[in-house]
């Protein structure tokens, strides 16, 4: 066994209420390995799903779901989620419990060589937000030559449904604030700026053929003018409303569903080869310090950070 750092929730609450403590790493056992953490992706999920007393989910909680580091150790006849693996390799993974560490041991089936054409800044923050993007894609049906609207698309998630919309042939309208048009434009998709009459602008740029929309940002708006411009509740999913999805019967996923905890283990190597080809970036904001966890989730707490964060051991 190693010692590490981790920050953990010892209650129920906000990140100002976390611990950064000294932890005993386990030595790894069959199907595991351990890893040295380079860098950890930060998710809103990392602050919600401790916010609250969840069922099945008992205190202390360790926190962070996807990280890249090294390998340091592998258990007895070992595979990770990508093939061979050696001591020494940069990997990513995802879904993992507690990657908000310096070093941490968890079944090798979630790690995947990580992409030499990313940093591993970048690469802590490629899956949870890529196979979200991927799930929303592939729930709504959309096909090459469609057209379909994204809410939030200058988001983490948003950026990663415009890259693997250009990619099949899809094209994307989407919302974001004037300031961050750009950055659709850069990703492929077409800006439109949020707020009342967008219905109408997207009208005007699209017509009746916006065939699917898909909200990222779980306003009210979002989920009005989905219903307005698309006739199949079937093709309007959401991943931050999952009220007004039950109330309008339409679509939410989240990472905790069966189904989607499934597709995104799926999808994970086709992602990371994507990123490997340069079809698939993370741009990335800024780097905080591990041990100020708290200050990154404050910042991504205001909604607009500019980009991916990531948390440097």
């Amino acid at each position: 066994m190693t010692v590490a750092e981790r920050w953990i929730a010892t209650t129920w609450g906000g990140p100002e209420t976390w611990e950064f403590v000294e932890t005993l790493v386990p030595d790894p056992g069959p199907g595991e390995v351990t890893v040295r953490v380079l860098a950890a992706g930060v998710n809103p999920a990392d602050a919600k799903h401790v916010a609250t007393p969840r069922d099945g989910v008992e205190l202390p909680v360790p926190i962070g779901y996807e990280i890249s580091g090294v390998v340091t150790a592998i258990g007895p006849d070992t595979r990770i989620g990508s093939g061979e693996v050696s001591l020494g390799d940069e990997v990513i993974a995802f879904r993992v419990r507690g990657g908000f560490a310096t070093e941490l041991t968890f079944p090798a089936e979630k790690a995947f060589v990580k992409p030499t054409t990313l940093t591993h800044a970048a690469a802590a923050n490629l899956l949870l937000a890529g196979t979200t993007a991927a799930e929303m894609l592939h729930v709504t049906g959309v096909t090459p030559g469609e057209t379909v609207l994204l809410h939030g698309a200058s988001g983490a998630v948003g950026v990663s449904v415009l890259q693997q919309a250009a990619l099949r042939g899809i094209t994307v309208i989407g919302t974001a604030s004037e300031a961050r048009a750009q950055v659709v434009r850069d990703f492929g998709g077409i800006p439109v700026r949020y707020g009342p009459g967008l219905a109408d602008r997207v009208r005007a740029l699209a017509g009746d053929d916006v065939v699917a929309s898909l909200d990222a940002v779980g306003t009210d708006e979002a989920i009005d003018v989905s219903l307005e411009l698309v006739a199949d509740r079937s093709r309007v999913v959401t991943i931050a409303a999952a009220a007004r999805a039950a109330a309008e019967g339409i679509l939410a996923i989240a990472g905790s569903q069966p189904a989607s905890a499934r597709f995104r283990d799926q999808i994970r190597g086709e992602l990371v080869a994507l990123a490997q080809n340069g079809e698939l970036a993370v741009p990335l904001a800024r780097t905080f310090p591990l041990d100020e966890a708290p200050a990154a989730l404050a910042l991504l707490a205001e909604g607009h950070p500019g980009g991916k964060l990531a948390l440097i051991p």
